[in-house]
Formats: C-alpha cells, structure tokens, sequence
C-alpha cells in the first residue's frame, strides 16, 4: 500500500467497511480510502454493486463521487491494481456460490483437460481475495448532517443544496442506477471558496437496469426492502414491489429535513442528525410516511415491526 497511497487517519466506519484519510504517494493527493473486507458473500455482492456503480458514473458527474481506482487485497501487504471494467472472478464466483471461494476450491473447480491448455502463468494458483479497497476522491466537508448541522441556517446555502442533489439523482437515473438509500450521511461535501459541493456517495445497496424508458424514470421493480427507515418510500416500506421512483421520495425527505432541520439524537451519542422526529424522553423513531397530514390520504401499508406509537 505504500508504494501506491498512504493512510493519515480513520474519518469512517461503518457496518461494512472503514474509510481512511490517504495520499497519493507520488503526488500528495488527498483521497479517501476505504476497505472493505471479504469475509462473507453478502458483504461481496455488495462491494461489486457498489465498484460496479461507480465505474458506471465514470467521473461524469461534479455531484456524484468519483472513483479513482480499486485495488484487490491478496496479502497482508500486496495489492492489486484491478483495470477498468474487471471484476475479481474468485468474488464473482463467491457470490454466485454462496460462499466465499478460496483458492484450493477454485483449482479443484477446474478440470484436467483445461489445465493442460493452459500455458505455465495461468496455471498459477488464483489470487486470494481478502479485501477490496476503493481509493474515492476526498471531501473537506464530512457528510450532510456535519456540514449543515455546523452552521447557522442559510437559505441560499440551502437552495445551492437541493439543486444539486437533483442533478446527482437524474444523472444517476440515466444512467440505470437506482441509489436505494439517499440519506444525508450518504451525501459528502466538498467545501469551495464558492460554496459547498455536494457528493451522492455509498452506492453499496444500488441496482443497475439497461437506463431510462423514453427520457423518463426506469420501470424495472425491485422488492428488496433496504434503506433508511425515515427515508423509505412509502411502498418501499410496506414492503411492496417499487422502482426507481422510490429515490424521488427519498429525496423529497431530504429536502425536508435540510430545509426545516428536523434532527434526532443517535442512541448512545451527543451528535445531532438529520432527519427523525423524536419525542421528550422516548426513543422510539417512524418513517415519514407515520408523519404525512391526513388530509394528503395516503393509502400508508401497515408494517408489523413497528416501532411503539409515542406522543409528538
């Protein structure tokens, strides 16, 4: 690794990886880091969704995070640079699998008759695949909740947000991506003399399709419940079938929170985020759709793990 980048600090964790604070070791570049263990094929499908997305956005967009390069961990001290557009077979398999493919169970998976076509370097044994590590560019600003919740309310600051989270969300729409968790932690900021610039990042829960029908919205469906309660579209919630739509209300969330500052206190900490209502002395949290007005009749679906009802 330190031939390639050095790592400064930790700046995130999360239930799937650690993020870092690194530099180019040529160039002193900040970037950010992150590493995301092997351990398991649910953690792999993932990490290739989130690689997979990422390459896709290419760097096209000044509001979607950009990807520098993926490196494929095979040793406590030896990576590998993966070229744009390949993905590790031995992870692939993983998750086709099941279970997570080692090297001795790759080899086993291959005939004899193959074997003998196949010059002496191919014969090697495969890599292993302990982790993949993503190398993004780095934001000054932490995420969405840090950079607003920092300072005072502004409106024009405000304004300058919305807007750009609606040009990340259609770029990422026409290209077939469906985010399927748009949440203020997952929107980093970079600070500029010109004011914040906003990232739509963690594309680790996306879906990809073949783009969008006739300039509009994509109509594949999806019925994997995932995402952030309070941020959850409606059907989404209910656990229904939903498309790329559910994003637009995830959005709209957004919007709401960042203009009014509804915030909630995480168990266990003093830091305010953004986005959950949360009742004097109680703990207990709903998703938006338990605070949309009557008069809107919503046709709300039930879930049967609900938290307790609390008094506002």
């Amino acid at each position: 690794m330190e031939e390639l980048y050095t790592l400064e600090r930790e700046v995130g964790r999360g239930s799937y990886g650690v993020v870092f604070e690194g530099r180019v070791a040529k160039t002193g570049q900040k970037v950010a880091i992150k590493r995301l263990p092997c351990s398991n094929p649910e953690c792999i499908e993932l990490y290739l969704q989130e690689l997979w997305a990422m390459r896709t956005t290419a760097r096209n967009h000044v509001n979607v995070i950009a990807l520098h390069s993926c490196l494929l961990q095979t040793g406590s001290r030896s990576l590998k640079t993966l070229k744009p557009g390949n993905l590790p077979l031995r992870l692939v398999e993983s998750v086709l699998k099941g279970s997570v493919v080692t090297a001795k169970q790759s080899q086993e998976s291959t005939s004899p008759q193959s074997n003998t076509r196949r010059t002496n370097s191919e014969q090697a044994a495969p890599l292993r695949c302990l982790a993949l590590w993503l190398v993004m560019e780095y934001c000054d600003g932490g995420d969405l909740n840090q950079y607003l919740l920092s300072r005072p309310p502004d409106a024009q600051r405000n304004h300058s947000v919305v807007q750009q989270l609606c040009g990340a969300v259609a770029f990422l729409h026409s290209l077939g991506i469906t985010h399927r968790d748009l949440k203020p932690d997952n929107v980093l900021v970079c600070v500029t003399p010109k004011g914040p610039v906003v990232k739509v990042a963690d594309f680790g829960l996306s879906k990809m399709s073949e783009g969008s029908v006739d300039g509009g919205l994509t109509r594949q469906h999806f019925s994997s419940t995932c995402g952030s309660d309070f941020y959850m579209a409606p059907e989404v919630w209910g656990g229904l079938t939903y498309t790329a739509q559910a994003d637009i209300f995830s959005l709209g969330v957004m919007f709401w929170a960042v203009l009014e500052r509804i915030t909630f206190l995480e168990e266990g900490t003093t830091q305010e985020q953004l986005g959950k209502r949360l009742a004097e002395r109680r703990r207990h949290h709903k998703p938006l759709p338990h605070y949309l007005p009557d008069w809107l009749h919503l046709m709300l679906p039930h879930r049967a793990n609900q938290s307790p009802p609390f008094i506002m």
